[in-house]
């Protein structure tokens, strides 16, 4: 069927993170990196695909034939009737950077790890379609999930990098006021990340910024020297290894439709991506699988509230509204790169404004934006990831009344469409930006059931800590 073990090696399961091989080697040829690759509105990161996934179909029927030998009871009310089931220790669902940071903590727990991903490959969505920037933990509301989780993660990713060899550097950020009217912003935004314990910013005159980079015009700056980037691709490689050094199994082209509270406990109802793709709509679908797992994580990202509002025997009151945005980047065309910092303005709705970043390559882009998505999106789209990704070039015409407010010297012609990404919120426009979502049995009452909701930045640099928390509160 799909299930497919990919094991690399025999390693206790309370062996420790700094006892784990210094750096996973790829199986698979190591994916260009958007930074060298052509823009690509559709797919910006171009992933091999998984070994794994190749002879996934052969497993899945394998599977499916034995499953139904062991079959343990009729399925619960009616629902999935016919399918095999299989008992699991822990399934995670989602194969993006947070999915295989909690799979990588659960099985140095001792857990038997199963992470089923609907597409091809893993990362494919918006754990490959952000800035790449290791945040600080400035922005947050004090003791807010997003600032604790955000610092904690800066803390160890780093660490994780340099241990594993990720590529990744601390090119620290600059966040700029260009009217006078924005510069107590920059003493309010001081005060909130000291009582985030982001204790390293320092307050700056213009003058003083403009120094550090010669093309910046600004009346005043806020200097992060702890803010960084990462290649969040080989992050995911390397997690992705460690992972499976401990017996993770993955399974990839593997969708999850729905699931159950039943009297068995949990049950998780699954078809080959391929059979969601027939159905427009995905409302009658058929599971042709049952997992029964004791403990699951549903980190599905874009699709964890579509996920969760398709959990019978979940109390609905407790899935928020989903609300999607869409940002698009913009590459900047000469090659050489007009700054050494990463460029911040002020934060604005829905977003921390069309920044300036620089990835390993000294490729500079310019974003995201923020465009409110209507929310209309059917559950196919979801599942699979069927977003509208492309970008729009007129857009550029506002990214060049933005960004030369702090870089005036922006030539016309000089931006080219890069890509673009879309952000799972828990709030719409003109509403307070909301915390994280970690949702266990103390919130929602059923035992064994996560739900990671509203994932997005500072996700990529809180996974590490995500995953610590996940551990430490629910096992």
């Amino acid at each position: 069927m799909w299930i497919v073990k990919c094991s690399m090696g025999n390693f206790p399961s309370e062996m420790r993170a700094d006892e784990l091989p210094c750096r996973y080697e790829p199986r698979v040829p190591q994916a260009h990196h958007l930074a060298t690759t052509q823009p690509n509105h559709q797919n910006p990161i171009p992933h091999p695909t998984p070994r794994g996934s190749e002879r996934g179909m052969l497993l899945l029927r394998r599977l499916g034939l034995a499953g139904a030998r062991r079959r343990r009871g009729p399925a619960a009310r009616g629902l999935a009737s016919g399918a095999p089931r299989e008992a699991a220790d822990a399934v995670v669902v989602g194969a993006g950077v947070v999915g295989f940071a909690v799979a990588r903590a659960l099985a140095m727990a001792g857990r038997e790890v199963v992470v089923v991903e609907a597409a091809p490959s893993f990362g494919t969505g918006t754990s490959s379609r952000n800035s790449e920037v290791i945040h600080a933990g400035i922005y947050y509301p004090p003791r807010s999930l997003k600032a604790s989780l955000c610092v904690r993660g800066k803390e160890m990713l780093y660490k994780y990098c340099a241990e594993r060899g990720v590529a990744h550097k601390q090119l620290g950020k600059l966040i700029v006021a260009t009217g006078a009217a924005e510069t107590g912003k920059l003493d309010m935004l001081l005060m909130n990340a000291k009582q985030n314990g982001v204790n390293d910013l320092q307050l700056m005159e213009g003058s003083q910024a403009m120094e550090m980079e010669p093309e910046l015009r600004c009346l005043k700056a806020l200097l992060s020297p702890s803010t960084g980037i990462v290649d969040s691709h080989s992050f995911m490689l390397s997690l992705l290894g460690d992972a499976e050094n401990l017996g993770t199994t993955i399974s990839y082209n593997t969708a999850v439709i729905g699931g159950h509270v039943g009297y068995e406990g949990l049950e998780l109802h699954i078809c080959e991506s391929k059979e969601l793709q027939n159905h427009p709509g995905g409302s009658h679908v058929t599971p042709q699988l049952v997992l029964l797992p004791k403990l699951l994580i549903n980190s599905a990202g874009l699709s964890a509230i579509p996920l969760a509002k398709r959990f019978h025997g979940l109390d609905q009151a407790f899935v928020p509204n989903p609300h999607y945005a869409r940002g698009c980047y913009f590459t900047l065309s000469q090659t050489k790169s007009p700054f050494s910092h990463l460029i911040y303005p002020l934060p604005e709705d829905g977003g921390i404004g069309v920044h300036v970043t620089i990835d390993l390559n000294g490729l500079v882009r310019f974003g995201p934006d923020v465009e409110w998505l209507d929310g209309g999106e059917d559950l196919v789209s979801c599942f699979l990831n069927r977003f509208d990704y492309s970008v729009n070039p007129t857009r550029g015409s506002v990214f060049y009344t933005v960004v030369r407010k702090y870089f005036p010297n922006l030539k016309d012609g000089s931006l080219e469409p890069g890509y673009s990404g879309i952000r799972p919120k828990l709030s719409g426009p003109g509403q307070p930006p909301s915390d994280f979502v970690i949702q266990g049995q103390d919130i929602h009452g059923i035992p064994g059931l996560v739900n990671l909701f509203g994932i997005e930045s500072p996700g990529l640099t809180s996974s590490l800590a995500i995953a610590e928390h996940i551990v430490s509160r629910y096992l």
